[in-house]
């Protein structure tokens, strides 16, 4: 099937809106996790890793929402952390990123 100029037109204009619009979500994002973070360092609110939602999780520094899925279903999976060097054994959270977020949790 070929397409006519028209019609390739009209689909190149809305890959490039949908790709604006994936770059403005992006940022809003970006922005708001920037904010969640400032907001908590200033506080130095601490979270529990055991109670803590996917939205609380995200506001630490190197979270986001694929990691923080994972933390929850660890803790679900395994009846919660006993320790914060637990959270060494969810995928993607290695001694660097811990060392990052520690500070900002509780059990």
């Amino acid at each position: 099937m070929k397409l006519s100029r028209r019609e390739t037109a009209v689909l190149l204009v809305l890959v490039v809106c949908l790709i604006i619009i994936n770059i403005i979500n992006y940022v809003r994002r970006e922005q708001r996790k920037a904010h969640h973070i400032l907001y908590i360092e200033e506080l130095t609110v601490q979270i529990s890793v055991n109670a803590a939602s996917t939205e609380e999780l995200e506001t630490l520094p190197g979270i986001g929402p694929s990691l923080a899925s994972r933390i929850i279903e660890y803790r679900h999976t395994h009846g919660g952390f006993k320790t914060l060097e637990d959270l060494k054994k969810v995928k993607g959270i290695g001694d660097k990123l811990f060392a990052k977020i520690q500070p900002y949790l509780k059990l």
